[in-house]
């Protein structure tokens, strides 16, 4: 009980110095609602395009084909024509050309009927429909793959029609004591819907529902989570500084000789510099949710829990860089060089999301992405608990790795 009395003792006493120090308030509270507010105006009305998609198609058949048919029944020739949600589909007429530009990642990606979708259609064979996507294009495929299955399914029931139709004619031949000559038969078919281009426009069909409106994100949801992450943990940090000044000064070896344990002394710097980071958070989020809408989503709980990891490993972040600092100049230097670089690789300043691939890799070295990711899961993507549970174990990963440098390496003397 003694030593809980003396972590709590000393954590009041970094409080105090800290509400004392109007600098420090001004930086830790008011200077990053001041980013939060710039950046909320200024992102105002991201995502609120109701684009339109494009979607492309390509065949490898011959001329006067079937694909080519149902590729000009498709295609839009003008844009006015369309329905509110209702895709733009282009037909690439140069198959090797489409393939080369999803290869130089000037397209997406597109879908292309086989060689002998004719021959294959009229003969009751199995033909495929080959979708070609770039990597990491998650939402075209899921467009591309669902418009071919939609094919794949009207394609087939086009083709037992096609079967029926060519069963009549071959009883009816029978019928009148002829031989049946089935080739003939189907290229009769084929050259019904070379004729009336309108005949092919069955094979595919669209059904377009609009509901309603696409609205802008909310910029709060991912700048105010952001900024939070950047300047706790930037305020966290700072404060090895005062812990090299009180052990250089004996501040820590008096408190050592006055019967103070150092496990106290290290648990009450721990927890004064999370209380802190606590303080942050109550204001950030009160003004958040009272003054820019803040939505924390299915899961507040998560939320406020993840938020809470975040400070606490912040706060270890601050004491194992005291321990391994030597000047005070030192360990502000360090302190600000890690928190200005952590905090862009981390998702800090944009949305982590709209970065490229091998940035959103480098975040997951830092805790910083862990944590902007964690929140985007949840207060823009609509996750669950559970959705940000990964985030929440590896911020607990990096509050145990920089705990146990820091009481390895914590000293109350200079020497």
């Amino acid at each position: 009980m003694r030593h809980l009395s003396h972590i709590w003792f000393i954590a009041m006493k970094d409080l105090r110095l800290f509400a004392g120090d109007r600098f420090a308030l001004l930086f830790a509270l008011l200077f990053p609602l001041l980013f939060a507010t710039m950046f909320y105006f200024l992102l105002g009305g991201l995502g609120g395009g109701d684009s339109r998609l494009e979607l492309h198609l390509a065949t490898q058949e011959a001329s006067g084909g079937l694909s080519h048919q149902i590729l000009q029944s498709l295609e839009t020739e003008d844009d006015s024509t369309l329905q509110p949600g209702e895709p733009r589909i282009v037909w690439d007429r140069d198959y090797d050309s489409a393939l080369q530009a999803v290869k130089d990642n000037t397209l997406v990606g597109f879908i292309a009927f086989s060689e002998d979708f004719t021959g294959a259609i009229m003969s009751g064979a199995t033909t495929e429909l080959e979708v070609v996507i770039s990597t990491g294009s998650t939402d075209t495929r899921a467009a591309l793959n669902g418009l071919a299955n939609t094919i794949a399914q009207q394609v087939g029931t086009q083709q037992a029609a096609i079967d029926a139709t060519i069963e009549i004619l071959v009883e009816q031949e029978i019928a009148a004591g002829r031989v049946p000559d089935i080739n003939a038969i189907q290229q009769a078919i084929v050259a019904m819907y070379l004729d009336q281009p309108e005949a092919a426009s069955p094979f595919l069909s669209f059904d377009i529902e609009k509901v309603g409106e696409v609205e802008a994100e909310n910029p709060s949801n991912y700048v105010i989570p952001g900024y939070l992450v950047m300047f706790v943990f930037f305020t966290a940090a700072l404060a090895a500084e005062s812990i090299v000044r009180e052990r250089q000064n004996q501040t820590l070896e008096r408190l050592l000789a006055s019967a103070v344990r150092r496990e106290a002394i290290l648990g009450g710097i721990l927890t004064g510099t999370a209380l802190k980071g606590l303080a942050q958070l109550l204001v950030f989020w009160t003004v958040g949710i009272l003054i820019f809408k803040l939505d924390l989503g299915l899961a507040p709980g998560a939320v406020i829990l993840l938020s809470v990891l975040m400070v606490v490993m912040s706060s270890a972040f601050a004491v194992m860089l005291a321990t391994l600092s030597k000047t005070q100049r030192g360990a502000s230097a360090i302190a600000v060089a890690a928190s200005l670089a952590l905090a862009p690789i981390g998702g800090c300043w944009w949305p982590l999301f709209i970065t490229p691939k091998w940035m959103q890799f480098l975040a997951q070295l830092t805790p910083h992405g862990w944590a902007t990711d964690g929140f985007n899961k949840l207060m823009v993507f609509g996750g669950d608990f559970s959705a940000a549970a990964p985030n929440m174990l590896m911020l607990v990963g990096f509050t145990a790795a920089f705990g146990i440098i820091a009481a390895w390496r914590f000293r109350t003397s200079a020497v």
